[in-house]
């Protein structure tokens, strides 16, 4: 067990390390950050911070220095500087989730070993893979890079035959998933964490809705049935066993109209969709990560109230910014970004409410996330 006093050491200085440490240090912990960046948001916040990129050996052999324990806020780090750091460092997650995630082949693999289930797909790696598999899967069909990618980024929706040319382009970076298109009624999310004694907490059943393939909204209790709420959580508790979890783990999945659930991706960290659980629910999604890290009691996850989480994006900023004080319910996080770009994430606004279909009108009223410009003051 890691005690308060004691310093927690967080690979990644973004808006997920920031928040990981505020929660952390009301709880009495120091904490080190490792970021390239000098003027990081996790940096603003923590007690020391190591400059340096995160393959960078000397840089993670200091964090380890300085770390009681160590933890991460992204998939993307280099295997080889977490593997010396779980063989030289306290690395209670391990590294055998964090390999699985960062790559969509072994990511599948593992869904389909813990035994739920997830869309038809087919592992690319030749022009010629992607128009065999394509003929079993048909269209349309989502092509994925197998590792990175993010909000998007590194996929290609094929709606005909015709952009197969067009979609094998992605291939220049390396072995994709192909993926059967799930014509889905609603995205929906559950966020876990468990400690290393085996405990394990599962934070309500979130309903997303994405704009451009980046999270715009999430709502809480999800507006599904208790079927599919029950079943959603029962996968999302299979996955954490098979995994064999400790820490924090996020699974989005696609529910369909006749009620079944697709399993989509899984990210082994605190997640954006679990934002709203700082203000409504009895222990934040960040205090439960540090709690499971540690090997503390977990705390309980029961919603307190319905809430609506809306992502600040850069375009978005000022307006809140502006308009902020017309909203007084409205609980705002802004994560130091030194520069707000269109679609770089600034922060996000909860609003606890006693109606959904309220708050989410008034969003709408507000204008901000309407008419925001693509660019920046324009």
């Amino acid at each position: 067990m890691i005690l308060p006093g004691q310093t927690i050491g967080i690979i990644g200085g973004g808006q997920l390390g920031r928040m990981m440490a505020l929660a952390a240090k009301a709880q009495g912990f120091r904490i080190a950050v490792l970021d390239p960046v000098e003027d990081s948001p996790c940096g603003q916040v923590a007690d020391e911070k190591i400059v340096g990129p995160y393959n960078d050996i000397e840089a993670i052999r200091e964090l380890a220095a300085v770390s009681d324990v160590i933890t991460y806020e992204f998939e993307n780090i280099d295997a080889e500087s977490l593997q010396w750091l779980y063989e030289n460092a306290f690395v209670p997650q391990g590294t055998e989730i964090l390999k699985i995630t960062q790559n969509r082949v072994s990511e599948k693999a593992a869904l389909v070993k813990a035994g739920v289930e997830v869309a038809p797909y087919a592992v690319i790696e030749t022009a010629a893979d992607l128009e065999a598999a394509l003929k079993k899967i048909g269209c349309p069909a989502v092509l994925k890079t197998a590792r990175g990618g993010y909000d998007g980024k590194g996929q290609f929706v094929i709606r005909t035959e015709k952009e197969i040319p067009q979609a094998a382009a992605l291939l220049s970076q390396g072995v994709c998933v192909l993926e059967q298109w799930i014509d889905f009624e609603k995205e929906i999310s559950v966020i876990m964490a468990r400690n290393l004694d085996g405990e394990l907490a599962v934070f309500p059943v979130a309903e997303n809705i994405h704009r451009e393939n980046i999270l715009h909204q999430t709502i809480v209790p999800a507006r599904i049935g208790e079927k599919e709420e029950a079943l959603a959580i029962e996968m999302a508790q299979k996955i954490a066993v098979s995994l064999g979890l400790a820490g924090t783990l996020a699974v989005e999945m696609f529910l369909t109209e006749d009620g079944r659930i697709y399993i989509n991706e899984l990210a082994p960290r605190p997640h954006n969709t679990g934002h709203y659980t700082i203000e409504a629910c009895e222990t934040s999604q960040f205090e439960q990560h540090i709690r499971a890290v540690c090997n503390w009691p977990l705390g309980k996850v029961e919603l307190l109230k319905p809430a609506v989480m809306v992502n600040i994006l850069g375009e978005h900023q000022e307006a809140v910014i502006q308009k902020f004080k017309s909203y007084p319910n409205w609980k705002l996080h802004l994560y130091g970004k030194a520069e707000a770009k269109v679609k770089r994430k600034m922060g996000h606004v909860t609003l606890l409410t006693d109606s959904i279909e309220d708050a989410l009108a008034e969003f709408t009223t507000s204008q901000i996330w309407e008419t925001a410009k693509e660019k920046i003051g324009g």
